[in-house]
């Protein structure tokens, strides 16, 4: 079964709404779209570009979709991730687009958890994406269908807008897997799924060995 894999930029208090641009998604009367971009640096480009080596699949909501849809085919066969993007199988979830025009790209059908965990079980190279996509990721972390999370935390403060880890959030526990600071301070982290989550009690009674 391929790899489903969450890819967000967050700022520390949980955002996730409009990292690139301004005009990104004002939904909620959202000000403060771009927020990511003065961190951006050839660190995080590097690891950005190593994720996308690995990339074999996108699978974006309606919104992000337009917004890829309409940038990185303008982009030149000298941007590796563009030449990725423009080429892997997209997958679109939504209930108003009937037809995707951007190369390689399909709309997902009837019930969007049964479509998503049915490309999971498809033969197939590479790991199937998420980039973006917040209402899409609420979706999916409803039906517990995410494999890893990679997960950029800005050091930025926003105060409101669109959160990773919605009310719909299953309790489940995460492995670490990797976790790496630029020098901009951002803190780019993969966790993998581990099972249900494990609770216990900690309390002044407990001796130095946690007994």
């Amino acid at each position: 079964m391929r790899k489903l894999v969450v890819g967000t930029f967050i700022s520390l208090d949980g955002v996730m709404q409009a990292p690139g641009g301004p005009d990104e998604d004002r939904d909620g009367g959202f000000e403060h779209g771009g927020w990511v971009v003065p961190f951006i640096g050839a660190e995080f480009m590097a690891q950005v570009g190593a994720e996308v080596e690995a990339l074999g699949a996108l699978l974006l909501g309606r919104k992000t979709y337009d917004v890829f849809a309409a940038s990185w085919p303008l982009r030149g066969e000298e941007d590796p991730i563009a030449v990725k993007f423009n080429s892997v199988p997209k997958y679109v979830a939504s209930r108003t687009l009937d037809k995707a025009e951007w190369n390689n790209s399909t709309v997902l059908t009837g019930d969007l958890a049964t479509a998503v965990a049915e490309l999971k079980r498809q033969p197939g190279e590479g790991e199937i994406q998420v980039s973006g996509s917040g209402e899409l990721v609420q979706t999916l972390l409803r039906h517990d269908l995410v494999d890893v999370y990679r997960v950029k935390v800005f050091p930025a403060l926003i105060g409101s807008g669109k959160r990773l880890f919605g009310d719909g959030t299953l309790p489940r526990g995460l492995t670490l897997v990797e976790t790496t600071t630029t020098a901009n301070g951002v803190t780019m982290t993969t966790y993998a799924r581990a099972g249900e989550l494990r609770t216990g009690f900690y309390g002044a009674e407990y001796d130095n060995d946690g007994k």
